[in-house]
């Protein structure tokens, strides 16, 4: 009787534990916030590159929605803006009824419902859509602070900056458009110097001589202070551009590189060079990704003045050099720079320094390479950079690096097999085994 009483007890004390346990759990939840994410980078919660954006952002956001308040748009507005306002604690939102002044609305341009204009420092952005993507990038575009206006020299085979050919920077010129930056064609058939409206010039890899107008036109804006990212190819030896050259004191070597160990990285074209260590450098300060660069022409500075030339990309040094026509003659041994970045004191007086980058590359950042590994993350860098936006430089990366299994039509073709006939093989086995024992039993 006593054994049957204390099981009894134990039954309900156990009860009882759980029902204060269930409780305690609940008054806990409804007065404390608490989520995890436990996937790789984070990417279900606000990303470590809208961290880093709200961190540049050293004074107050006000955030003011146009919203009607009937349905549940403010509701919805407000619950995408709370993580952000708990990243950020001055970081305000509020909300304007659309309907009470249609006059205003239409002297603000108010055209949608929920719109969103935000204010920092004077600065003011605008968004007709939510989403944790266009809000990071308006955030991004504050801390920028007016657009910078990119001209990409056209008219001689360059690389097109709204191009979807392989060879286009359509893809890269059109994510850089979300961050605060506008490209524009520079055509010199059209103008006769570049406009003073433009915070960096883009050559990049002409295929055509150009003129003597529109290489005396980059010479001077070089000499005013202005701001250039000239991308080079192997054979762009053109007496066109030799003037550029001898202004920034470095020259494109002719051939282009190679490196047999490009092989233990799966890479089967030697002329495919494969980074994943850079020399120590501002654009390259902290970044560890690996970057692919398809047929490199060799960089060399030949004389010193008074530009300031820090190399950021280099070879390893099994590379050596080969001439277009695939000969070994007069090779040259890694390590090799192939990406330059100089400086000056700016001779304009708005500015207090110029910067140039030259790279012995420009298919890196083309549709059609620009997603191997941290191609388009180095391009931003070098934009940022050229920009005089070191701040955004450190941005980390965006998105998560496991968000695409690549698999290869053996591998597929190995799963496809172990699915429809491997695991229904083993469940039937199995069910066999199960039943075999039952009847014994």
């Amino acid at each position: 009787m006593n054994m049957t009483i204390l099981r009894r007890l134990n039954g309900w004390l156990f009860g009882v534990l759980v029902l204060l346990g269930a409780g305690a759990i609940g008054y806990l939840s409804a007065r404390h916030d608490h989520q995890a994410d436990w996937t790789y980078g984070s990417r279900v919660s606000m990303s470590p590159e809208t961290r880093t954006v709200l961190a540049k952002l050293d004074g107050p956001v006000e955030i003011v929605s146009y919203a009607n308040p009937q349905g549940d748009l403010r509701q919805t507005i407000a619950a995408v803006l709370q993580r952000y306002q708990q990243a950020k604690p001055d970081l305000h939102l509020s909300f304007v009824d659309p309907q009470k002044d249609p006059a205003a609305m239409r002297n603000l341009g108010i055209t949608v419902d929920g719109e969103l204009i935000l204010h920092y420092r004077g600065r003011e952005q605008r968004m007709d859509v939510l989403t944790a993507r266009s809000l990071t990038d308006a955030l991004e575009r504050l801390v920028r602070g007016n657009d910078r206006i990119v001209a990409f020299v056209t008219g001689d085979g360059e690389r097109r900056a709204d191009g979807v050919a392989n060879a286009d920077l359509g893809t890269f010129v059109e994510q850089l458009e979300h961050s605060g930056m506008r490209a524009v064609p520079l055509n010199f058939s059209q103008v006769t110097a570049v406009p003073d409206s433009t915070n960096l010039v883009v050559l990049a890899s002409p295929q055509a001589s150009l003129s003597p107008a529109a290489t005396k036109a980059l010479v001077d804006y070089l000499g005013g202070g202005g701001n250039l990212l000239w991308l080079a190819d192997p054979g762009n030896q053109d007496p066109s551009l030799q003037p550029l050259a001898d202004t920034l004191g470095v020259r494109v070597l002719p051939g282009e590189l190679i490196d047999a160990s490009s092989a233990a990285l799966g890479l089967k074209d030697p002329r495919m060079i494969a980074l994943g260590d850079y020399p120590p450098s501002t654009i390259t300060r902290g970044f560890t990704l690996s970057t692919l660069f398809p047929e490199v022409a060799p960089l060399a500075e030949v004389r010193k003045s008074e530009w300031s030339v820090v190399p950021f990309l280099r070879s390893s040094p099994q590379a050596t050099t080969q001439s277009i026509d695939n000969t070994s003659a007069n090779a040259l041994k890694g390590p090799l720079d192939f990406g330059f970045a100089l400086s000056r004191l700016s001779p304009s007086p708005a500015k207090s320094e110029q910067r140039v980058v030259l790279i012995g590359n420009g298919d890196f950042l083309s549709n059609s390479y620009l997603g191997n590994g941290g191609n388009r993350t180095l391009g931003e860098r070098i934009f940022d950079w050229l920009l005089g936006d070191d701040t955004l430089i450190n941005m980390p990366p965006r998105g998560a690096p496991d968000r695409v299994l690549t698999v290869s039509q053996g591998e597929l073709n190995v799963l496809s097999f172990a699915f429809i006939v491997i695991v229904p093989l083993l469940l039937l086995l199995i069910g066999g085994l199960i039943a075999w024992r039952r009847r014994r039993a």
